[in-house]
């Protein structure tokens, strides 16, 4: 009986293999057919992408495109790689070319529409991406349409309106995002000097986000303009249980309103705490003025040696360069001015802040990245602080 079976399998093999080889012949023949109907540009056009000649692929591309007037997806892919490359006249030209086609199909009319949108957008056009983009809210595209919205209205600094779009898209927008665009009107209301608008922008910051350092940060500012002082130094003080890291950003504010208050002395002792809790170059630096002008040279310079050991940086070695000068001999200061000035050349180009989503790096500080459009992405430290040490 089992050598029964064992003959039927054996003649299996053969049938299986003959149904293969006609399943192969019939794909095969298919393969052929739509090969012989592809115009002998696009062949001509892979040539050329296999010789790493884009160029001349894109202009075969182009003439399949004009040939078949079948080829949507031909048209979006050299659209995408147009807008890429940064030639935006040509990906306009080819997405409005889709969209001009009387019979072309409504959902691919509304994707060419919102390609041509995005070319518009990274054309710098604005207005015309604004005006596509808002067609196309209620349909298949309308998140991706309400991304691009928000895109247009931080670049163009509507910041109501980023709001608004901002509570409509369904993922991928944080409350600290949304927290910033209300410090970004309350930044502009307390420089046109009202004082209850930019009030109720800060505490729907807060709302949004209990830890936003820059809504402390600005209502410290707007308390000051008011003529509270006291209150404005709380403000700031705040921002230690937000985030320590940015009490560097604060510090020169407090050193100024303690001296307002005629209260240096404790002014001198916060600072100097959180210099020993927190270390930072910026905060060394407002506490060494401090101490220089109440203590004198002497004590300036132990502060910086001491952070010197505590946290070795070429930006805290030249600090300290600075802080001995006065106290070498004559003929030695010309020494230690070289060396000072040697150091210097180097730390201009370490002290920068630098985003830590895209890497880009300025001399100031930003709470939005200029290149990546991120925010709160620079932390409140210089680069050469984690950077470069000695």
């Amino acid at each position: 009986m089992n050598e029964f079976f064992d003959y039927w399998q054996l003649l299996l093999i053969p049938l299986f293999f003959g149904l293969g080889w006609v399943a192969a012949r019939v794909d095969m023949r298919q393969v052929v057919h739509e090969s012989s109907a592809l115009p002998r540009s696009y062949f001509q056009g892979l040539n050329f992408l296999l010789n790493e000649q884009p160029d001349k692929a894109i202009d075969s591309f182009l003439e399949v495109a004009r040939v078949d007037s079948q080829t949507v997806e031909l048209h979006f892919a050299l659209g995408n790689l147009f807008r890429r490359r940064g030639e935006t006249d040509r990906a306009i030209r080819m997405h409005q070319n889709l969209i001009d086609r009387p019979d072309l199909d409504e959902g691919v009319r509304l994707h060419a529409l919102s390609e041509l949108g995005q070319d518009f957008l990274k054309a710098g056009l604005l207005d015309r991406a604004e005006e596509i983009f808002a067609r196309l809210r209620g349909t298949a595209f309308d998140e991706d349409a309400k991304r691009n919205l928000l895109e247009i209205y931080q670049v163009e600094k509507e910041w109501q309106k980023a709001i608004d779009i901002a509570g409509e898209i369904a993922e991928g927008i944080s409350q600290q995002q949304i927290a910033e665009f209300h410090c970004e009107l309350a930044a502009n209301e307390i420089m046109r000097s009202r004082p209850d608008a930019a009030r109720g922008y800060l505490d729907a910051a807060m709302q949004q986000n209990r830890k936003c350092v820059r809504a402390s940060l600005l209502l410290g500012d707007l308390l000051l303009q008011e003529g509270q002082a006291e209150a404005a130094i709380e403000a700031w003080q705040r921002i230690e249980q937000q985030d320590p890291a940015y009490l560097a950003l604060v510090a020169q504010r407090l050193l100024e309103t303690y001296r307002r208050l005629d209260r240096r002395d404790e002014g001198i002792a916060l600072l100097r705490g959180y210099l020993e809790r927190y270390t930072s170059l910026d905060l060394l630096d407002v506490v060494y003025q401090l101490v220089l002008e109440s203590e004198g040279n002497e004590a300036a310079y132990r502060l910086v040696q001491g952070e010197l050991r505590r946290n070795p940086t070429l930006l805290g070695l030249e600090k300290l360069m600075s802080a001995r000068l006065p106290l070498v001999a004559p003929e030695v200061q010309p020494d230690v001015e070289l060396a000072k000035t040697i150091i210097q050349g180097y730390t201009k180009r370490l002290s920068r802040y630098r985003c830590d989503n895209c890497g880009f790096k300025a001399r100031q500080f930003y709470w939005r990245c200029p290149a990546c459009g991120g925010w709160e992405t620079y932390p409140p430290r210089r680069s050469e602080e984690f950077d470069q040490s000695l």
